[in-house]
Parts: C-alpha cells; sequence; structure tokens
C-alpha cells in the first residue's frame, strides 16, 4: 500500500514546476497589482505577493498545477498519443480541457475569481501573454490558464481582504467615537 503524500511535499513539488518553467511569485503577483490597483489605493506589491503565496497553499490549485504541467512537459517530449499530441502541442482554439481544468481551480474563491479569469484568460497579460505566444522552446498550453488561475484566485483573496480590512478600520473608528460621545 502506498503512502500517502504530505501536504508540504505537494506544495513544494508545484512550487517547483512553476520556477521550473520559468513563472515567479513575482510575476503572477504583477498581475495581480494590476487587476487590483485600480480598487485598492494603499495596495503594494507586497500585498500581491502574500495573497499569490496564500494561494500556491491550497491543495485544489497544487494538484491542478501538477497535473497540467506534466501534461505540457509530456507534450514537449513528444509522449502524448495522437490526436491530443498534435491538440496540445498547437493549443487547439477549441480544445478547453486546459481551461476546465485552471476554471475547476478557481471556484473556491467565488465569482470575482471566475469573471477575473475570463478577463486573464481573453487579454492574456503579463506572464501569460509569454507563456501564450509560444515564442521559444516549451509548450504552454496547460501553464498559461493555471497562471491566470492563481492570479485571478489571488486577487478575488486581496480584494476581500481589503474590503475585511476597510470594514474593521470603519468599525474602529465607530467604536472608537462611539466611546467618546458616551
Amino acid at each position: 500500500m502506498k503512502k500517502r503524500i504530505h501536504s508540504r511535499e505537494v506544495e513544494a513539488a508545484a512550487r517547483a514546476l512553476l520556477e521550473e518553467r520559468g513563472v515567479t511569485i513575482s510575476d503572477i503577483a504583477d498581475i495581480v497589482y494590476m487587476m487590483q490597483a485600480p480598487y485598492v489605493d494603499e495596495l503594494g506589491m507586497d500585498d500581491c505577493i502574500d495573497s499569490v503565496e496564500a494561494v500556491l497553499e491550497k491543495r485544489e490549485i497544487q494538484h491542478a498545477l501538477l497535473v497540467g504541467i506534466e501534461l505540457d512537459k509530456l507534450a514537449e517530449q513528444n509522449k502524448l498519443s495522437e490526436p491530443l499530441q498534435s491538440i496540445v502541442e498547437m493549443d487547439e482554439g477549441l480544445f478547453g480541457v486546459d481551461e476546465t481544468i485552471a476554471l475547476g481551480a478557481v471556484f473556491g474563491y467565488g465569482s470575482i475569481a471566475v469573471t477575473t479569469f475570463g478577463h486573464l484568460d481573453k487579454k492574456k497579460v503579463g506572464i501569460i501573454e509569454k507563456l501564450d505566444t509560444k515564442v521559444g522552446d516549451g509548450i504552454h498550453t496547460f501553464l498559461d490558464d493555471l497562471i491566470a488561475t492563481i492570479a485571478a484566485n489571488a486577487s478575488s483573496r486581496l480584494a476581500h481582504r481589503m474590503r475585511d480590512l476597510e470594514e474593521e478600520r470603519n468599525d474602529s473608528l465607530q467604536n472608537e467615537e462611539d466611546r467618546q460621545t458616551g
């Protein structure tokens, strides 16, 4: 009987695959910043990095990364059966399995994440564009969509977190005002 893989190992493997594929936390955080800066005046890159890091701690994201990147790597090695090999290799426009896996991993962060994923999937910004253009070696049929998922989730998480902080500040100010007038 095989032993269960510890979540630390899974997270480390997912992070290592991102690094191996040339994607940094900062690359993803740049997208998060671009998506959230118009709505959050005091937003800093550290907030965006923290949010990306938190998203990468989720098993659903880790599992999606492991599966998607493995399929990209197998396609690079010409190890997929036809016609799947050709479909993945050329990132066939009607092939939606890459988006399906990515979309499945975005549902845990609510409607903001879902709509942000759709935007990023269409606009292909930042590192997503670089991965999608297929310049140079490498097949990133799954990876570009998975990065959009991570960025969308981190953006949604950050939007909700910033609202919570705003409400806490307002509650604190109201409580202080009540104490002074009460």
